[in-house]
């Protein structure tokens, strides 16, 4: 029988939507999934998971194949985004394998079929695992080229009914410019959607994604994943990264 967190949760946000980027799955790795550090993602999840907060999980697929840089290669557009959603469900799978190795329920849910390892995304099915108190991750985007995943968070951030996007990075907020180019650049600790999305600078999150959240009053919260406990802190509202809201 699956066991159920306590709910102990003493936050602002109760569902929450983590983007994990492609990049992320890397750990130490150039290229593929690091399995070391796909442990250590799974045990910061469970960690935020035991307070009680419902989390839904949307994986990129850049570690493995990435649709733009396919289609700059010769491969048609659609053909080479299709392969990338391919590739988050690749990440989706292996994030799962691990979670439930520490005995942390979860559904793998896919925006198109492939029954034989994961269920359909169905937003119902999907609200009823999260009440029941299980780990949906998402794999596979939207379904539809030309979206990023970025935006199928957004988007699955909506229909799920979460309260914030978490965005997972390699770096501990927003700021002007990239910090790892630009030793002058300026973090922000808050910052308001409508400055994120008219500020060209700042592309740490797609403007399609910034500008759903914008609409519907949903919060976007970057923070460094790479640092432990991070996630939980973020999660329990802690100064923890740059909120955009």
């Amino acid at each position: 029988m699956e066991k159920q967190p306590k709910k102990k949760v003493q936050s602002k946000y109760k569902r929450i939507i983590l983007k994990l980027s492609g990049e992320a799955m890397m750990g130490k790795e150039k290229f593929g999934i690091d399995p070391d550090f796909i442990f250590y993602l799974a045990d910061e999840i469970k960690s935020a998971y035991k307070k009680g907060f419902e989390i839904v999980i949307v994986v990129g697929g850049g570690n493995i194949f990435r649709g733009v840089a396919g289609s700059k290669q010769g491969i048609d557009r659609t053909t080479a985004d299709y392969m990338g959603m391919l590739a988050t469900i690749f990440n989706g799978m292996a994030l799962q394998d691990s979670l439930e190795r520490r005995n942390v329920p979860t559904r793998l849910q896919t925006a198109f079929e492939i029954k034989e390892v994961a269920e359909p995304f169905i937003r119902k099915r999907a609200v009823r695992h999260l009440e029941k108190g299980r780990v949906v991750i998402i794999g596979g985007g939207t379904g539809l080229p030309f979206i990023t995943t970025d935006t199928t968070a957004a988007m699955r951030g909506l229909e799920l009914g979460c309260e914030a996007v978490f965005k997972a990075t390699g770096v501990d907020g927003v700021y002007s410019k990239d910090p790892r180019k630009n030793s002058d650049a300026k973090k922000y600790e808050k910052l308001s959607l409508e400055e994120a999305f008219r500020n060209d600078d700042i592309r740490v999150i797609d403007n399609s994604a910034i500008d759903l959240c914008r609409e519907n009053g949903v919060n976007i919260v970057v923070f460094n994943i790479y640092k432990k406990g991070n996630l939980k802190k973020a999660l329990l509202g802690q100064k923890i990264g740059t909120v955009i809201k």
